[in-house]
C-alpha cells in the first residue's frame, strides 16, 4: 500500500493520521533485512528445538537449565530467572512445573529473604543439561556457526549486541 493510498483512505475517513503520513517507510535494503529476520528467526528456533527432541528438552527448558547452571550455587531468584527468560512470573511457573516434576529443578525458599523463591538446578538437572549440551552445540553449529564465516559471525554478534543494548535502553 502506498503512502498516497493511506493518505487518501484516512482523508476519506475524515481524518489524516499525521504519524502515518510522516512514517519513514522501509527501502528495499531495509525491507529485505527485516523480512530475512522475520522469515528466518522462527524457523531457526523451531529447527534447533526439533534437534533437542531426543534429549527430552524444549529450547525453553534448555535455557532454564543453562542459566541455572551458570548461576552461583546453580540457583537463582525466580524473579531474576523470569527476567532473563523474558517470561512473566506465571509463565516461569508453568515452564518450571515440568522441570520440577522430572526432578531437574527444585523450588526453594530463600534463607536470606522469606519472600523470595529460588529455582535450583538439581544434580539430575545438571546431568540432563550435560547430556543435551553436545546435541545442542551440534545443532547450533550446523544451523548457524558453520553456515557463516568468521566475519559474518562477528557481525552477527555486533548486530544483536547493538539491538539488545537498544532494547535495554528503551525499557530503562
Amino acid at each position: 500500500m502506498s503512502v498516497a493510498t493511506i493518505e487518501a483512505t484516512h482523508t476519506t475517513l475524515g481524518r489524516v493520521d499525521r504519524t502515518l503520513t510522516a512514517t519513514r517507510w522501509l527501502d528495499d535494503v531495509e525491507m529485505s533485512a527485516w523480512r530475512s529476520y522475520v522469515e528466518t528467526q522462527s524457523d531457526l528456533n523451531t529447527a534447533i528445538e526439533a534437534d533437542l527432541v531426543p534429549t527430552g528438552l524444549t529450547l525453553g527448558d534448555y535455557q532454564v537449565l543453562f542459566f541455572l547452571s551458570e548461576a552461583d550455587d546453580r540457583r537463582m531468584r525466580m524473579c531474576d530467572l523470569a527476567d532473563m527468560l523474558q517470561l512473566s512470573p506465571s509463565g516461569l511457573t508453568r515452564r518450571l512445573d515440568g522441570l520440577v516434576r522430572r526432578g531437574w529443578v527444585e523450588r526453594q525458599g530463600s534463607e536470606l529473604d522469606r519472600r523470595v523463591m529460588l529455582a535450583v538446578l538439581t544434580d539430575r538437572g545438571f546431568a540432563q543439561l550435560e547430556a543435551a549440551a553436545p546435541i545442542h552445540v551440534v545443532s547450533v553449529r550446523a544451523r548457524i556457526v558453520d553456515v557463516l564465516d568468521r566475519d559474518e559471525l562477528e557481525s552477527m554478534s555486533r548486530i544483536f549486541g547493538k539491538l539488545r543494548a537498544a532494547l535495554n535502553a528503551s525499557t530503562s
